[in-house]
């Protein structure tokens, strides 16, 4: 039996129709992939990438005549193969495990991690459908969904996608010894505020590293402070201190003891994916 075309759904949607049109499109149930992309979420970010660009890249499917429902557009007859929903069943419970084990202990797996097991049990999926045969659809639904984890195991590869927490985070450390050594986030606008930190009584430079996955990076230092910096940008605009450039030494201009003495206060080091980098005084 012919495949319908991979469309966004109009009758199965929540956002854009992107898990409804694949649910379509394989016969694996639209919650499945809803909590797929979620999971994928929660690994590092990716499953945010993914479902942009299955927004972008799939067309939406044509809109039903006035006054008739909207149908899907192959009945579906005859018994279908399990070995697809077992395997996303599985694929979700062994991401769940990778990810606790990311966050809860000294595995650190991170997206790639993450994405390289989930790839592999969709693997195991299709050499068990190609071996039983059983049903249909046993195997051109893992494919779709391989297709989907590759192309997000390519861009986890080409992003830096750190293993850190999801959302918004700031960080306002009040002394030298506070500022870590290392910020991260997964996902969401980091804030960095070094305006309390007081540089009277420094011995040599604070040094501190950011990686963020997806989301904008603002740090914020005295007026005083001379600082290095070095910014690995991925996609998004750069800005450090009203400038475009990525790298170099920025005098501070507040007090005389600081500004211009080409010895930096601050030396700080920036890896951003997905979003803007924005470094300035206040």
């Amino acid at each position: 039996m012919a495949r319908p075309p991979l469309r966004r759904s109009r009758t199965d949607r929540v956002i854009g129709g992107v898990a409804g049109g694949l649910a379509d499109y394989t016969g694996v149930d639209a919650l499945l992939w809803r909590v797929g992309a979620i999971a994928l979420t929660l690994a590092g970010g990716s499953g945010l990438i993914i479902y942009v660009l299955l927004w972008l890249l799939m067309p939406a499917a044509p809109a039903a005549p006035p006054g008739q429902p909207g149908v899907p557009d192959q009945a579906r007859t005859g018994p279908r193969s399990p070995v697809p929903g077992v395997t996303v069943a599985a694929l979700l419970i062994i991401a769940g495990i990778a990810v606790l084990l990311d966050q809860f202990t000294d595995v650190e797996l991170g997206a790639r991690g993450v994405l390289g097991i989930a790839l592999l049990v969709v693997g195991v999926g299709l050499v068990v459908g190609a071996l039983t045969g059983i049903g249909r659809g046993a195997k051109g639904g893992l494919i779709g969904l391989g297709l989907v984890l590759s192309v997000a195991l390519a861009i986890a590869s080409t992003v830096d996608v750190p293993s850190g927490g999801m959302g918004d985070r700031t960080w306002r450390p009040a002394s030298a010894a506070a500022v870590q050594s290392d910020y991260e986030n997964g996902a969401g606008d980091l804030l960095l505020d070094l305006r309390g930190v007081d540089l009277d009584d420094l011995d040599s430079p604070i040094t501190t590293r950011i990686d963020s996955g997806i989301g904008d990076i603002e740090v914020i230092v005295p007026f005083s402070a001379d600082v290095e910096l070095d910014v690995v940008q991925g996609v998004g605009e750069t800005d450090l201190f009203g400038d475009s450039v990525t790298s170099g030494f920025f005098p501070g201009r507040g007090t005389d003891e600081w500004s211009g003495d080409s010895d930096p206060e601050f030396e700080i080091m920036i890896h951003s994916g997905l979003g803007d980098v924005e470094v300035s005084r206040g």
